[in-house]
């Protein structure tokens, strides 16, 4: 468990500079230039991101169950799946409503995860794993929709071409995933 905790430190830590430390994150992307702060930052978070994959690959196979779910709750996390994949488009998607809706789609999309995830596992490692995220999501979701508001940034809109897009491939994506690829990265058949 202490590499899961680890890695989410330096995973989530890294992403939460905007969030607890916005002037000292300015003051070294003006220190080190633009390009090399990403470089910094990339590797930094891909530590954490393999310190997280590794240390719940290892924690929940003996992890202790806090809760036993009920089956229906894997229908009700695969719908909350859903949004997520089509607000992870629309975050990559320029020109949505959703986007100009949410200001930061990616952001609620993880919330949606981790949500989905808490209510379908029981294990400590899991609750620890998607908590985090979760904690993280709303924190880093109200911090930027501030930062949006102090601006006074929108974000425009092209037309309804572009939300019926991240919907479809939002969509497609899901389907995929649940169908395929979630078994084959993570182990488990989400409609197994």
């Amino acid at each position: 468990m202490s590499f899961l905790i680890l890695g989410l430190i330096v995973f989530l830590g890294t992403h939460s500079l905007r969030i607890f430390a916005g002037d000292w994150r300015d003051a070294q992307i003006a220190r080190l230039g633009e390009m090399r702060w990403k470089g910094v930052y990339s590797l930094v978070s891909a530590v954490g991101l393999g310190l997280i994959i590794w240390g719940y690959g290892m924690a929940r196979a003996d992890s202790p169950m806090l809760w036993t779910t009920p089956i229906w709750t894997r229908h009700l996390a695969a719908s909350l799946i859903l949004p997520a994949f089509i607000l992870l488009v629309a975050a990559y998607l320029p020109g949505s409503h959703i986007k100009a809706l949410v200001g930061h789609p990616m952001v609620l999309g993880v919330k949606f995860w981790a949500l989905a995830h808490l209510l379908v596992n029981g294990k400590l490692a899991a609750v620890v794993l998607f908590g985090a995220f979760l904690i993280w999501a709303v924190l880093d979701f109200v911090s930027a929709r501030k930062r949006d508001r102090a601006a006074g940034r929108t974000y425009p809109v092209v037309g309804w071409s572009r939300d019926a897009m991240a919907m479809a491939i939002g969509l497609v994506a899901w389907a995929l995933f649940a169908l395929y690829g979630h078994l084959w990265l993570i182990g488990v058949q989400p409609f197994g």
